[in-house]
């Protein structure tokens, strides 16, 4: 594993959230934080990259009963990722959904004040009102967000109360929004300690890195932000309220265009498995539109509806995704994926560009369409001066990059004085979040 890490001849100065641990080598690398600047003597990332990867192989070995070890929660619009900060994937993955009966005289055997949380709420969808309680990334409806949290607690089998949690929150998150999820944390969950760390950022050191531009496109929201040394650059993030849910519901018009009416909350479902499973975006999308014409039954795709109907998709395949890049589709007046990019490495210090044109980080389960970095390449390309190497990464785990940045963050020795404690939340209140977590 350190054959390359010797050659290297490594120095490291590592800064975490202004912590500076100075020294690390080889021998001593069981200490070594998580770096976000590292001064070494050669140039590509492959050094930082074996760094990361040896540092997630060795917290692995911790067990999830240790008190130190932090719950780490992904909540994202649309999925919930969960586990401990010892492991190197979520332990629960589940929709971030809430179902209530349709009909009042239903009985739910299972539910809790008569509503069903993730898997069991899609399993049951037919008899169901289904409802997010977060839209476009922020929470909207408290109540139900709590019951997310507890449903999440109750999956991983453990008490509130005996680890620390680790959250994520979009960039530019209202300060209303962290202030409350601080509350709820310390005073409905009793945690011990708490902290909130941005998605994108989380992102970025699941690559390895801690200089680059993260595209992070859920369900409910897209941002692009550039970020230095491990801390987002806020003015030179953007924010698209234009996403997979967004998507979907743009899927499911098409499909009414062809004669299959899928409205409903359980519906809407169905449209969201057949984008997720058939649909790619298109290189040229003049060019595809054209060759469908031609061959139309080279592009066509039958799925099998919950009923044992099928129905036949076409051409809607690479029409949905490519809103995308030209929202004027859905009706919105905002810059496409690629122009969001570009815009925001614009609004970088002229220094960083070319650091941000050759790290184009991928996050989120919006961009695991097939295809979408050749596209985001070439589109970016045409806008980017001819001098500037354009690269993007787009790892096959990509949906879980928030995840396991968490899960690697909330392990660092380094990284434990960071936590906000229930005595510091009783000082202060849920203002604490602002002058600890930013």
């Amino acid at each position: 594993m350190f054959k390359y890490l010797k050659r290297a001849n490594l120095k490291f100065i590592c800064h975490t959230h202004g912590k500076l641990v100075r020294g690390h080598t080889q021998e001593n690398m069981s200490e070594f934080c998580m770096p976000s600047k590292i001064e070494i003597d050669v140039s590509d990332q492959r050094t930082q990259q074996i760094l990361f990867k040896s540092l997630k192989h060795r917290v692995a070995n911790m067990q999830a009963d240790d008190l130190s070890t932090a719950v780490v929660i992904d909540n994202g619009s649309g999925i919930c990722k969960a586990g401990f900060s010892s492991e190197s994937a979520p332990r629960v993955v589940f929709p971030s959904i809430v179902g209530r009966p349709r009909h009042l005289n239903v009985i739910l055997d299972s539910a809790i004040d008569d509503c069903i949380i993730g898997d069991e709420a899609v399993r049951k969808r037919g008899i169901l009102t289904l409802k997010y309680p977060i839209e476009h990334g922020v929470v909207t409806n408290w109540a139900d967000m709590e019951k997310i949290w507890k449903h999440t607690f109750e999956q991983l089998r453990v008490e509130s109360d005996g680890h620390p949690v680790l959250l994520t929150e979009p960039p530019l998150n209202p300060k209303k929004n962290r202030e409350k999820m601080t509350e709820i944390m310390f005073e409905n969950f009793r945690v011990p300690a708490l902290y909130v760390a941005i998605q994108a950022v989380l992102s970025l050191y699941a690559t390895g890195r801690t200089i680059g531009i993260v595209v992070d496109s859920g369900d409910g929201v897209t941002h692009t932000v550039p970020i230095y040394e491990g801390y987002a650059l806020p003015h030179a993030c953007m924010r698209l309220d234009l996403a997979g849910r967004d998507l979907t519901d743009y899927l499911g018009k098409l499909l009414m265009e062809r004669g299959h009416t899928l409205s409903t909350s359980a519906e809407r479902e169905i449209v969201r498995e057949i984008k997720e499973k058939l649909c790619y975006v298109a290189s040229n999308f003049d060019e595809e539109l054209n060759q469908c014409l031609l061959r139309k039954s080279d592009f066509d795709e039958l799925y099998e509806l919950p009923d044992g109907t099928t129905i036949n998709i076409g051409n809607e395949r690479f029409r949905c995704p490519e809103a995308l890049f030209k929202p004027s589709m859905l009706g919105q007046e905002v810059p496409g994926l690629h122009e969001a990019v570009f815009q925001s490495i614009l609004k970088c210090d002229m220094d960083l560009r070319r650091d941000m044109y050759a790290n184009i980080v991928l996050s989120g389960g919006t961009t695991m369409f097939r295809n979408i970095e050749v596209r985001l390449q070439e589109d970016i390309s045409v806008m980017a001066p001819s001098t500037m190497r354009i690269k993007i990464t787009a790892n096959p785990e990509r949906c879980f990059a928030v995840w396991s940045g968490g899960s690697v963050l909330a392990s660092l020795s380094s990284f434990q004085n960071m936590w906000i404690d229930s005595s510091e939340y009783d000082d202060m209140g849920p203002s604490i979040i602002h002058r600890k977590c930013f």
